[in-house]
């Protein structure tokens, strides 16, 4: 079966103004450009084009979630704040989250576009999806955007799924640099939800994520922090996934696999400090796809997270693609010999250290 693709244009005209980074501009900050901006998206999609894999995808067509469908979990105080701001013309969901007029309407198209990739994998439609969608959604919370997201595209698509498919037990793989802290939150209570975080430690937000968090009740064990050290890069991403996210998997059983899939723990990112290539998130794809095979019939949706390197994340999201299609373009990432060459590229003793810390919580994990 193909693999789906979830795009459009909309997910570009997000704005999210002129900070320096997300710091906001004023008298001492030069206006500059935000580090979420529509050009790491616009580059991934140009470069799937021009190495002709998009012509081999599924196109999958969003649509605009409804409030309904949003106040599944988010308040409608929440969904009633951002439509309000959008319509005066732009503001800020929290502080460094900024959006434009129409963004409203945006972030709906973007949480439907998650939960069209889940309909199409759930129907069989395809095998599996990737859904290239702006603004992100992990870090945003039933009652607050934050982290440059407004509402929680790809929880919102797994309550869809639930909703509408039957769909039962789902685990999610975030291997965003960032902790996926509002995924976490949506299912900290939920035994048939298995949240995975792998990300550097302590680094947004500040506070969150470490590896004390567990879920609560009938949902303890089903939430799996695996914050790793900065500098981290493809040998200790890989050992991770060996050692924890795979057996974790294998454990839970469930019967779809959604990953958030950011590509800022690369090597090239402003807003991170590890050091994954193009190859090591090619690596880790066939590692799920090699699970899910195993698991819930190769059934696998990602949903586009962050990664703000404009020139390395099309790299990154084809060698993905690539993978998940299991149709090679021969285009070359002309920047994995040096990345792949940097220094402590490999599994460090500190960082197997982390790891070790994480795989010992393995036996908590729900049986499926």
């Amino acid at each position: 079966m193909p693999t789906g693709f979830v795009f459009h244009e909309l997910y570009l005209w997000h704005d999210t103004g002129s900070p320096a980074l997300y710091v906001p501009a004023g008298l001492t900050v030069q206006p500059g450009e935000n580090a979420e901006n529509p050009e790491t998206k616009r580059r991934m999609k140009n470069l799937l084009d021009v190495a002709g894999l998009t012509e081999h995808l599924t196109a999958l067509k969003p649509r605009p979630a409804s409030d309904v469908e949003l106040a599944r979990l988010h308040t409608e105080e929440h969904i009633a704040n951002i439509r309000a701001i959008s319509a005066a013309g732009g503001g800020e969901a929290s502080e460094g989250t900024p959006f434009g007029a129409g963004s409203f309407e945006i972030g709906k198209l973007a949480a439907g576009g998650a939960m069209v990739a889940v309909e199409a994998v759930l129907s069989g439609e395809v095998r599996n999806a990737y859904a290239l969608i702006r603004p992100p959604g992990h870090h945003a919370l039933a009652n607050l955007g934050m982290g440059f997201c407004l509402f929680a595209n790809a929880a919102l698509a797994i309550i869809h799924g639930r909703k509408t498919k039957g769909l039962g037990r789902v685990a999610v793989v975030d291997w965003d640099v960032h902790h996926g802290n509002g995924t976490e939150a949506a299912f900290y209570d939920d035994p048939e939800t298995l949240a995975i975080s792998l990300h550097q430690d302590n680094l947004f937000p500040l506070g969150s994520g470490s590896i004390e968090a567990r879920g609560q009740g009938a949902g303890f064990g089903a939430n799996l922090n695996i914050p790793l050290p900065p500098g981290s890069g493809d040998g200790a991403y890989l050992a991770a996934f060996d050692q924890v996210v795979i057996p974790a998997l294998m454990r839970f059983r469930p019967d779809l696999i959604v990953v958030a899939s950011g590509f800022d723990a690369s090597a090239a990112d402003p807003l991170g400090r590890m050091m994954v290539t193009s190859d090591g998130y090619r690596k880790m794809t066939a590692l799920l796809m090699s699970a899910a095979d195993t698991l819930c019939n190769g059934r696998i949706v990602m949903t586009h997270e962050g990664g703000y390197s404009a020139a390395y994340v099309p790299y990154c999201g084809l060698a993905v693609l690539e993978e998940m299609s299991g149709i090679m373009t021969g285009v070359k990432d002309p920047f994995l010999a040096d990345f792949a060459n940097f220094g402590q590229q490999a599994l460090q003793p500190h960082q197997a250290a982390a790891i070790s810390a994480a795989a010992k919580l393995l036996e908590d994990v729900p049986k499926g």
